[in-house]
């Protein structure tokens, strides 16, 4: 592997301040293009870009936002690291899905937490609904981020760098305690549990998202919800709930931590919009779930 290559690519997204997060995925994509050709990138054509984006989205089927991350991890391994400009890196992105986001009910939503018996698994999926969090801002969430006097969580370095306070919801701060009580790890909330689960006390790495996923796909299917749904359809969920309760467009935006409105708007196309106290409205969500 071309790891000189690989080295100079890593120490470029950290002097631009890319999140975690971003940096593992730009890599992981850049590494994929390497071993895929099976030589020094510097070498591949233009012609073979072209091959290689065909292969993703003919062969191996990718979705318009799957396209979407390879392309940047591969952009910047050539543009930024590499100093390369290929005219096929402004041509294969895919066309926008004008496609709304599937969202659970009330109902569902509290059918397939109910159902989740592991605690660590139940208190990560209900602070992702009450929250409006993504999967991996829920997973990595550290214990200093919870302000429990405050009654917020504060997401650092989150999707595009943007940090944000969301409100925690009564119920959702003992759902955390309760976890909390289990493990009692100083750094992180959802640590990983290790072989026999005994070493969550002292893990330094946070609960796999995989696992996450995996529970609540398992959850779904137990409670015979047939939708097209994720772990981040509670993320749709929570902006779609709060708007119906008529929480303020633009309150949901800073929630959600989304940085242009026209984001948090695809969700007035599911919803009616009322008026009603959002503090409560979010505490709304938590009914019957603890």
């Amino acid at each position: 592997m071309h790891t000189s290559i690989l080295t100079r690519m890593e120490e470029d997204l950290q002097l631009l301040g890319l999140s975690e997060r971003t940096k593992e995925t730009y890599l992981y994509r850049a590494k994929k293009i390497i071993e895929y050709f099976n030589k020094p990138p510097e070498q591949i054509t233009d012609d073979e870009l072209r091959e290689y984006f065909l292969y993703l989205k003919n062969d191996k089927k990718y979705a318009r936002a799957t396209q979407t991350i390879a392309l940047c991890g591969i952009k910047f391994l050539f543009e930024k690291t590499l100093k390369k400009k290929f005219d096929v890196l402004g041509i294969v992105r895919s066309r926008r899905e004008n496609k709304l986001p599937v969202v659970l009910s009330r109902e569902e939503v509290s059918l397939v937490l109910k159902n989740i018996r592991v605690l660590r698994h139940r208190a990560c999926l209900t602070l992702i609904y009450s929250c409006g969090l993504r999967l991996h801002e829920a997973t990595s969430l550290k214990v200093n981020q919870v302000d429990s006097k405050r009654m917020l969580i504060h997401i650092q370095k989150a999707k595009g760098g943007r940090g944000r306070y969301v409100p925690l919801p009564d119920t959702t701060l003992k759902i955390l305690r309760d976890h909390y009580r289990v493990h009692r790890n100083p750094l992180l909330v959802f640590p990983a549990p290790g072989r026999g689960e005994h070493l969550e006390t002292v893990s330094t790495k946070p609960l796999p998202d995989t696992s996450i996923q995996t529970v609540f796909k398992k959850s779904l299917r137990e409670m015979r919800i047939n939708k097209e749904a994720s772990v981040h359809t509670l993320r749709h969920s929570y902006a779609t709930h709060l708007l119906e309760d008529g929480t303020d467009i633009r309150i949901i935006q800073e929630y959600l931590g989304h940085k242009s409105i026209k984001t948090t708007m695809i969700y007035t196309h599911l919803t009616p919009l009322l008026q009603n106290d959002v503090s409560q409205k979010i505490n709304n969500l938590m009914v019957d779930l603890y």
